[in-house]
């Protein structure tokens, strides 16, 4: 056995333990039974689970757009500063995430509550409680708050490592502040916007601790149905398995495309 492979086996066996025998696991008991029989019925029940799926999707696009919209600028933003400024700020972008994840959501509740610290400030400024808790919206602010920097540190990082000279000839060519971003800026920072577009959707997909605590019952998303069927009464590993195969092959059909587009807009944006 030689250098390379001594390296790569602790990888490897970490990939086949922590990867590739849950993912069998999870496609065994897809298209099995509680007698072991081959079925196709886990699938099949799925159709019924399709709104909670795409409402699921829906979530997660909105979060996902919403931490691309804010972090952006933010992220260019920080470039500004000197680099020990930039340091400062990523820590403190990191700092929340420190925070057990649980413990961020029960924060929240505790602001948007009915009888939490906003409603308690317009109270108090004669104005009418407002309905926050256990909607949509929340469940979205959530997402964005416990995700959005992971959108942040790529765009930070791509747009951080920009050569300067670039940015200086196109100004010597004449280029205003506008021309600028678009022909260099942006299309130099789109890897960047792809990996955090991916590192956002991708968990805000399959979330459920978020859903459940902000969002009530009524915005149960496919995270608190797969986890349901687990550890709920409705105890259902084979339909659990199903619904997170699914999901599965759902994510990497839109990863996919957004890797395609990722390649397509750069080379239009740089021709």
């Amino acid at each position: 056995m030689n250098r390379f492979s001594l390296k790569f086996l602790p990888y490897g066996l970490f990939m086949i333990l922590f990867t590739l025998i849950p993912f069998l696991m999870i496609i065994w008991f897809s298209f099995t039974n509680e007698s072991c029989g081959l079925t196709f019925e886990n699938i099949l029940k799925i159709g019924n689970y399709w709104g909670v799926i795409a409402r699921s999707l829906a979530f997660a696009l909105a979060a996902t757009i919403i931490c691309l919209v804010i972090s952006y600028p933010f992220a260019c933003f920080i470039t500004k500063f000197s680099k020990l400024t930039q340091k400062l700020l990523i820590i403190l972008i990191m700092l929340p995430m420190w925070t057990n994840l649980l413990l961020r959501t029960y924060a929240w509740m505790t602001i948007l509550e009915k009888n939490g610290l906003i409603n308690n400030f317009l109270k108090t400024l004669g104005l009418p409680q407002l309905r926050m808790i256990n909607t949509p919206g929340a469940v979205i602010l959530g997402m964005v708050y416990d995700f959005l920097p992971f959108m942040i540190i790529p765009i930070y990082t791509t747009i951080s490592k920009i050569d300067k000279n670039l940015i200086e000839a196109g100004n010597d060519l004449g280029a205003n502040s506008l021309q600028t971003f678009r022909r260099i800026i942006l299309p130099l920072s789109v890897p960047g916007i792809v990996s955090g577009v991916s590192m956002v959707f991708v968990p805000a997909t399959s979330t459920f601790i978020i859903s459940q605590m902000l969002g009530g019952g009524s915005n149960a998303l496919v995270g608190d149905l797969i986890e349901s069927q687990f550890m709920g009464s409705t105890y259902n590993p084979w339909l659990g398995s199903a619904l997170s195969f699914v999901l599965m092959i759902i994510i990497a059909l839109i990863m996919a495309i957004t890797r395609k587009f990722d390649k397509t807009e750069t080379e239009a944006l740089l021709n």
